[in-house]
């Protein structure tokens, strides 16, 4: 199973200590995730992290030396982080595992997962210290509706408020917002429709929790041709527009409307061409973000 994660075209790949082990399995799970990543190589484009168990729990100090096994381990996700607390205590087992204290710092991506996280989230999504910063929130939607008593449904709409939290927090914070796993990994069409519905709110990406997920989480969530060719229409007539000494101008649209751009609207393009940019789809007449 771990050989065979080589294959699989995510972004992030998360080795799971954690949900996926059965408790008498936890040892051995950290003998062979050890053995794993110092034998093998992995790309240098791929965010290689490992999702430890519980900082409060015995096993936290194996799962992350048996993720500084290997300098391509870059990101540790560290579940139930329900305040700046268990960052603090994560941050003093890194401190203390780290063999080279010149290291940079460890990403950590915080796992949103319960009423009180959602109470101290701004406080969560802005920590960092010497040894680790947080660069991603991530929304655990079955924890947070055990945690919270909210009966989970199709529509989503009971996890709007906390969703919204989320991305409000991690886009205030300069960092990124992972959406929740979609648990009926077979059903594609309404993986679709999670993904439309994250990527509305803000969302920069999804979980996935089978290979099969992944090619309909980055086609959704990168841009289309059509809101590539607007944004980059709008970011080359703004130009045009300021060389004249205007600050708006009217975009024609393909029925007939013009729509009125101006500063916020040129941002939200860049922001377009910026994650086509990353995800490796042309960008007619822009060469690179913010030009």
């Amino acid at each position: 199973m771990l050989r065979k994660s080589l294959y699989i075209p995510a972004d992030t790949l998360i080795y799971d200590l954690e949900d996926s082990v059965a408790p008498t399995q936890k040892e051995n799970a950290q003998l062979s995730l050890t053995d794993f990543l110092s034998t093998h190589h992995f790309p240098e484009s791929l965010e290689v992290a490992v999702r430890v168990n519980e900082v409060s729990t015995s096993m936290a100090r194996g799962d992350v030396r048996a993720a500084f096994s290997t300098s391509r381990v870059t990101t540790l996700v560290v579940p139930k982080v329900h305040g700046v607390s268990i960052l603090n205590d994560l941050s003093s087992i890194i401190r203390k595992l780290r063999s080279d204290s010149s290291s940079p710092p460890i990403r950590i991506i915080a796992s949103i997962e319960s009423a009180k996280a959602i109470q101290n989230i701004y406080d969560i999504a802005s920590w960092k210290d010497n040894q680790a910063y947080v660069s991603a929130l991530l929304f655990a939607a079955e924890d947070y509706c055990a945690d919270t008593s909210i009966q989970r449904t199709r529509s989503r709409l009971e996890l709007l408020y906390a969703r919204s939290h989320v991305v409000n927090a991690a886009k205030a914070c300069g960092i990124q917002a992972i959406d929740m796993v979609c648990v009926d990994y077979k059903d594609l069409v309404y993986l679709t429709e999670e993904c439309v519905d994250g990527r509305r709110l803000g969302f920069d990406g999804k979980q996935a929790i089978h290979p099969n997920q992944i090619e309909t989480i980055q086609k959704t969530f990168a841009p289309s041709k059509e809101e590539i060719s607007r944004a980059c229409a709008i970011m080359t007539q703004m130009e045009a527009a300021r060389r004249l000494g205007n600050g708006a101008f009217g975009l024609k649209m393909h029925d007939g409307r013009t729509e009125m751009i101006d500063e916020p609207m040129l941002k939200q393009a860049q922001k377009v061409v910026e994650r086509a940019i990353r995800a490796g789809l042309e960008t007619p007449g822009i060469s690179s973000p913010g030009t």
